[in-house]
């Protein structure tokens, strides 16, 4: 692996995404991606007694499709790397004790979907594996409990506040020839603009994937015009508006090319205030749309820049700022693999 610029990583073998797999909830299996995903629950709790396992088999779900879309048992994979958005990564650790997989769990909150599969697949271009899942999850009820309110308390939201995705996603990388190649990534910085409101995530995210996809920009030497799409994870319909101005002030016009994870997963008449967002969002949306749009060449060049909020439950309540980062992946069609 060698670094262009100041933040981004270049493979020196070539990496693929071998396969990928979505497991959605209610919501999202009524949304226009729909039929992306490999398997849809019609409930939240997804079969289970309460909202925790339901996210627990939803990651679960996710990996195993994804290994047997890949043709893999779990005895040929070196490495899993997962994060979640739970206290201490619970749904991420005790998926990974029931896989028992050599296990790095990773939390970038909701930008951990890219965070997993940039340095999985650093791993890979060094060595140090052969075989490596990239998984992560979000559930709507787990997320509401953890850092707003439970959703039977019914407490009331701005139109600024985001739905968080129902939904496990995991990619399988190695250097065995694929469709799709991870061509490069671009690691964020830790941004904070001093937006304090937690009902208020695109506005708090918008800065991190600025300065993520403008570093990208001055690191390749490209502009939004050398992409096919180049989409964020939750910026939601606050967040991208934010985002296209800041970048248009530097001369990159995204109008063409940019899309937000968290409102493609919905129809404009579901209930989802300004659009989805949570670590399932932009790994729905990757593993599912984005990995099909690449394998049936209506994509040949998509940036994935995926969005976190680095906050917890305390430190909004000491009134503390949101600070957010964003990594982004760039996934290439490889002409001539079957």
């Amino acid at each position: 692996m060698r670094k262009r610029g100041k933040q981004t990583w270049y493979y020196e073998h070539s990496i693929y995404l071998n396969a990928s797999a979505t497991v959605v909830g209610p919501k999202e299996a009524q949304g226009p991606l729909a039929a992306t995903f490999d398997k849809t629950y019609d409930k939240l709790h997804c079969e289970e007694n309460n909202w925790e396992l339901a996210e627990r088999r939803l990651m679960k779900n996710s990996i195993d499709i994804c290994l047997n879309k890949g043709n893999k048992t779990k005895e040929q994979v070196d490495l899993l790397l997962a994060g979640d958005l739970l206290n201490q990564n619970v749904t991420s650790n005790y998926v990974a004790r029931s896989l028992s997989i050599p296990f790095l769990c990773m939390f970038g909150a909701c930008s951990t979907s890219m965070e997993t599969l940039a340095i999985g697949s650093a791993l890979v271009d060094a060595g140090f594996a052969d075989h490596i899942i990239a998984a992560t999850s979000s559930h709507n009820a787990t997320a509401e409990r953890q850092f707003r309110y439970p959703t039977e308390y019914g407490g009331q939201k701005p139109d600024t506040a985001t739905c968080t995705a129902t939904g496990g996603g995991a990619g399988l990388v190695s250097k065995e020839k694929s469709v799709i190649r991870i061509e490069c990534a671009t690691i964020g910085k830790v941004m904070d603009y001093g937006t304090k409101d937690p009902f208020d995530m695109g506005s708090a995210m918008a800065p991190a994937a600025y300065d993520t996809i403008k570093t990208h920009f001055e690191d390749t030497g490209r502009n939004p015009a050398y992409y096919d799409l180049i989409v964020t994870g939750d910026l939601s319909s606050v967040g991208s508006p934010i985002l296209k101005d800041m970048l248009k002030e530097d001369g990159y016009n995204m109008e063409k090319v940019h899309n937000d994870c968290g409102l493609m997963l919905y129809n404009s008449d579901q209930k989802v205030f300004a659009g989805g967002s949570g670590c399932a969002s932009s790994a729905l949306v990757t593993y599912g749309h984005i990995v099909q749009a690449l394998q049936e060449g209506r994509y040949n060049k998509v940036f994935i820049v995926a969005t976190g909020a680095l906050m917890n439950p305390i430190m909004i309540q000491q009134k503390e700022s949101i600070p957010s980062i964003a990594h982004g992946v760039v996934l290439m069609r490889e002409e001539g693999v079957s």
